[in-house]
C-alpha cells in the first residue's frame, strides 16, 4: 500500500506552480520535485473517499460518497485542449472523467486497486466509460503525461499510463528521473532522441498545462484524484465497490 500521507499545497503556489509548469525545461529532472508526491492545490489537506474498502464488499456495507458538486456535462464533455481518450464504450450511459497527476500517490493507489475491477464490472461490460485527463503538479507528472501522449495511439497512451503509474516509485521518487522515464519509455518503443524531442515539445507541453487549467478553472479541480460522474464531483481515490454503487445509480 502506498503511503497516503499527502502535504497540502497552497493556492497561490499552486497558481505559481502552473507558470512553472508552462515553461519548465522537462530533460533536466535530476532532483526529485517532492519529498511525496502532492495532491490538493487547497489549503487544506487532503482528503480520500476511501483508503483501503474492500472492492468485494457488500452493497449493504459500502459507505458512498456524497458528491461536492455538479458541473454542466455538456461544458465539462466539450472539446479540451488534448483530445480526451476513451476506455471503454463511447457510447456508455454513464461517463466517468478523471482528473489526475502521475506522481500523485492517491491516484496510483486508485488505479491499482480500483482501476481493475472498475474496467472489468462497467468499462468492458459497456456500462460506464472512462476519460482520464492531464493535472499534473510538477515538471515529473508533465514530462510523464508528455511522454504517455507521444507514445502515438489511444491505446499506447492508455497502457503507457498504466505503467507510469505502476512504477511510480521507481520515476517519480528517483535521483534522475530522466533515465528512470527514458527505461519506461523504452518499452513503449521509443529511443532515445524521440524521448528528447517529445520533451522538447512547447506545444505539446501547453496543451497539457491548459487542460490542468481548464479542469481548476471551470470545474474547480484543485485536488488529485477528483472524478465526475455523469457531472457529479467526488474528490478522492474510492474503492471499486463504492464507485460502482455511484455508477449503478447514475445509469
Amino acid at each position: 500500500m502506498r503511503q497516503n500521507a499527502i502535504a497540502a499545497t497552497p493556492r497561490a503556489s499552486f497558481r505559481l506552480t502552473l507558470a512553472a509548469l508552462a515553461g519548465a525545461s522537462l530533460l533536466a529532472l535530476s532532483a526529485p520535485a517532492f519529498a511525496q508526491a502532492e495532491t490538493p492545490a487547497t489549503g487544506a489537506p487532503a482528503t480520500s473517499a476511501t483508503t483501503s474498502a474492500p472492492a468485494a464488499a457488500p452493497a449493504a456495507d459500502v459507505t458512498v460518497p456524497e458528491p461536492s458538486a455538479t458541473v454542466d456535462v455538456a461544458k465539462l464533455m466539450a472539446e479540451q485542449p488534448l483530445k480526451d481518450v476513451v476506455i471503454g464504450n463511447p457510447d456508455a450511459p454513464v461517463t466517468i472523467v478523471e482528473y489526475a497527476s502521475m506522481t500523485c500517490s492517491h491516484c496510483a493507489t486508485f488505479h491499482e486497486e480500483t482501476y481493475p475491477t472498475l474496467k472489468k464490472d462497467y468499462l468492458d461490460t459497456g456500462k460506464a466509460k472512462l476519460i482520464l485527463r492531464e493535472f499534473p503538479f510538477d515538471p515529473r507528472a508533465l514530462a510523464a503525461f508528455m511522454l504517455a501522449r507521444c507514445t502515438g495511439d489511444d491505446a499506447k497512451r492508455t497502457a503507457m499510463v498504466d505503467v507510469l503509474f505502476d512504477q511510480q516509485d521507481t520515476w517519480a521518487r528517483a535521483e534522475n528521473a530522466s533515465v528512470a522515464l527514458l527505461n519506461i519509455a523504452k518499452l513503449a518503443g521509443m529511443n532515445q532522441e524521440q524521448f528528447a524531442a517529445c520533451l522538447n515539445d512547447k506545444d505539446l507541453q501547453s496543451k497539457v498545462v491548459a487542460v490542468q487549467e481548464k479542469g481548476q478553472s471551470e470545474f474547480g479541480v484543485d485536488a488529485t484524484p477528483t472524478f465526475f460522474i455523469n457531472g457529479q464531483k467526488f474528490a478522492g481515490e474510492m474503492s471499486a465497490a463504492q464507485m460502482g454503487a455511484i455508477i449503478d445509480k447514475a445509469r
